[in-house]
């Protein structure tokens, strides 16, 4: 980790140095954090997407312990602005350190965290010793473990990661699959609870006038998003489209997931000699504008909302998937690739009750989305099971409240 160090520095300076905020987080990350605040909840979001699905909870945190502080950290800058937009001097936040020894003892006791809340898989083996070592709870919530992640702990680092995980106050997982996991991780089963996704609860919602302006831009045609696509998706993605796209009668709307990405994706586009409209021009398709370029930042709730079909990235690709239940919670029918092992349950949930589609490549992908927009029966019943499975399984917020309050001093 120290060895490290230098190069987590460059590359912390290479990717943030536009945004403006590199040097705070540089600061933030070797521990020097000006926390006003007696009592401290601290919650950790890596970027975005735990954020949105930790809202609820944050919400509730909020309500409950009113004599405490709740502090977000991030890993990401993108995550630190959707943060601070939302919740702006109601919390406090910071860049998440480096886990290194003399960063976190630094950041611990500038902070003085009551308890420490940890999202999805977040396993910091120095930060959870010296937390630990203090006598601080720390809670991992929202928790999953994919057979792969469980693959590479017990590879390479089965001790440590054993070592790790005992010291944990509180597991609540997301599923059965990902708790027994844990076990054969090396958790304490009395510490382990399984009770489902955050992400059910989201209260994520499309802003009235983003939708508004996007269905300027689109008109009244069919829409099918490529939501959070990653690098080498958009390319099979284009080349299934211009070898079938005389079965499409939509536009075709792709939202990078990674804003660095958004020349590289455009640039792809041209190559392909594809007519093309960029969200960032805020002018209206044609009847010949047949890609729209999704190159903005906190819009894709809009994106699902006008949408008739929805595709999820990093799942053509090795990445593992992206979240599928906000496009399932505006009832469209959700389609996504091979590779979903980041939402196994998740996936599996929405295919077995038919609110949801798995294809194996970008040719079967496209094929179903051109069968999709020829039966509109069938798409409007595949999206309706998908946000019925959202109703039924929400709640989960109000259990975990249950599990964290006793750990709260």
């Amino acid at each position: 980790m120290y060895l490290y160090l230098p190069v987590a520095i460059l590359k912390l300076i290479q990717k943030d140095r536009d945004s403006g905020l590199w040097k705070i987080k540089l600061k933030n990350q070797l521990g020097r954090v000006n926390i006003k605040a007696n009592r401290v909840i601290w919650l950790h979001c890596v970027s975005v997407g735990e954020f949105h699905a930790a809202r609820p909870l944050i919400d509730q945190l909020i309500e409950l312990f009113s004599d405490h502080k709740i502090l977000i950290t991030t890993t990401t800058t993108t995550g630190s602005t959707a943060v601070k937009n939302y919740y702006g001097g109601n919390i406090e936040h910071c860049f998440f350190p480096f886990d290194l020894p003399f960063a976190l003892k630094r950041f611990i006791k500038n902070v003085k965290p009551e308890i420490c809340i940890l999202l999805e898989t977040e396993l910091w083996p120095n930060l959870i010793y010296f937390l630990h070592k203090r006598a601080i709870p720390i809670a991992l919530v929202n928790a999953r473990l994919s057979q792969r992640s469980l693959a590479k702990y017990q590879k390479s680092s089965a001790k440590l990661a054993h070592e790790t995980i005992k010291k944990i106050t509180l597991i609540a997982s997301q599923n059965e699959h990902s708790s027994e996991r844990f076990l054969a991780l090396g958790a304490n089963p009395d510490t382990l609870h399984t009770i489902g996704s955050l992400k059910f609860d989201s209260n994520l919602s499309a802003d009235a006038q983003i939708t508004e302006n996007l269905r300027h831009i689109t008109g009244d045609r069919r829409i099918v998003v490529f939501a959070s696509t990653r690098s080498g998706e958009e390319k099979e993605i284009l080349q299934s489209y211009i070898n079938l796209k005389e079965k499409f009668d939509a536009l075709l709307v792709i939202v990078p997931r990674h804003p660095e990405r958004f020349d590289d994706v455009y640039k792809l586009i041209i190559d392909n000699k594809l007519n093309l409209r960029r969200r960032s021009e805020n002018e209206p398709c044609d009847k010949d504008t047949q890609i729209l370029l999704g190159d903005s930042m906190g819009e894709l709730m809009s994106y699902y909302s006008i949408c008739d079909i929805a595709f999820i990235g990093g799942s053509l690709t090795s990445d593992g998937g992206q979240n599928m239940l906000e496009a399932a919670a505006s009832s469209k029918p959700v389609l996504f690739g091979p590779h979903v092992f980041n939402f196994e349950y998740v996936s599996q949930l929405l295919i077995d009750n038919g609110g949801a589609i798995q294809v194996s490549n970008a040719d079967q992908l496209m094929h179903t989305i051109a069968g999709l927009l020829s039966d509109d029966g069938k798409r409007i019943a595949i999206g309706t099971n998908a946000k019925k499975i959202i109703e039924d399984n929400r709640g989960v917020t109000n259990q975990l409240i249950e599990l964290l309050a006793p750990q709260i001093n």
